[in-house]
């Protein structure tokens, strides 16, 4: 009788490590779950990125023109690349203006390779904000957005914010179909939203 009341209190203190050893599984197992639903969502927007990975090259292809050259068209986007080309520190909101439209138009490699001249920013830092912004196909700023930035930094992004053309980056450059496709889905979602 005494084994069996021995065996009675052994099955009570091993009852919360069985619990336990299941919460863990359980635990184990929402992870590995969501670890493959993330897997399966990056497997399905890498076409994306490809996609637009390869559109400088269309562009390039479309506007008869390399892609430095038609960025510099831009008096903002020219006086980011003299400045980078300089070795100048553009301050954060330079680089992730000059990130956010120069991947339109230029290879990535060539993007990255501009952004680590600045003297304030490594190549490890380059690649992160490049890859931010690839992956996130952000839209080129607004002129309003940029002169925004610009007041939280030293760097003048803009070189002559008073005018109106400088950095009216819809105005002065002509960005693949994509963006302009994205900019409408968004307008529609808003008016959607709205009503």
């Amino acid at each position: 009788m005494g084994n069996l009341q021995e065996q009675g209190s052994n099955a009570e203190e091993n009852a919360p490590e069985t619990s336990s050893a299941q919460e863990a599984t359980r635990r184990a197992e929402r992870a590995e779950a969501e670890l493959a639903r993330l897997k399966q969502q990056i497997a399905e927007s890498a076409p994306q990125v490809e996609e637009h990975a390869s559109a400088p090259a269309r562009h390039a292809e479309v506007s008869g023109t390399d892609g430095e050259t038609e960025l510099r068209k831009d008096s903002m986007m020219a006086h980011l690349f003299d400045s980078l080309g300089a070795g100048k520190d553009i301050g954060h909101y330079g680089r992730l203006v000059f990130a956010m439209v120069s991947h339109h138009f230029l290879p990535h490699d060539e993007v990255l390779a501009w952004l680590m001249r600045d003297a304030d920013f490594n190549e490890e830092q380059a690649r992160v904000m490049l890859r931010q912004v690839e992956g996130r196909d952000y839209n080129p700023p607004r002129r309003e957005r940029i002169l925004a930035w610009q007041r939280e930094q030293d760097f003048p992004i803009l070189p002559d914010p008073d005018d109106p053309d400088c950095g009216n980056l819809y105005r002065n450059l002509k960005f693949p179909d994509h963006v302009y496709a994205g900019i409408e889905r968004y307008q529609e979602a808003k008016q959607a939203a709205e009503d």
